[in-house]
């Protein structure tokens, strides 16, 4: 399974989309892309939010779900969802739920 994720272009935040919010800061609600239809369709959404200048850095990442949750596979993405890993008052694990 793959989520499509980016960084926003007026501050840099880490997002993610879905087809409910659109660019949400929050990997939790990502759309799932569950086959190579889906990780196309996203990827076409990534490119057109691109080439409005919305976003950067566009990627599909692969995902698990885990009891619920969308849970990245890469340390690097899990970092990206949660937020510094020296500081947990930082970020968006320092968030309230």
């Amino acid at each position: 399974m793959k989520v499509l994720t980016a960084n926003r272009l007026t501050d840099g935040e880490a997002v993610w989309y879905s087809d409910t919010n659109g660019w949400q800061d929050v990997i939790q609600g990502s759309t799932l892309a569950e086959d190579k239809t889906g990780e196309e369709r996203l990827d076409a959404i990534g490119k057109a939010a691109f080439a409005q200048n919305l976003v950067t850095d566009v990627d599909l990442i692969d995902v698990n779900v885990v009891d619920g949750a969308i849970v990245p596979q890469r340390l690097r993405e899990r970092i990206r969802a949660a937020g510094p890993t020296n500081r947990l008052d930082h970020g968006k694990q320092a968030r309230a739920a």
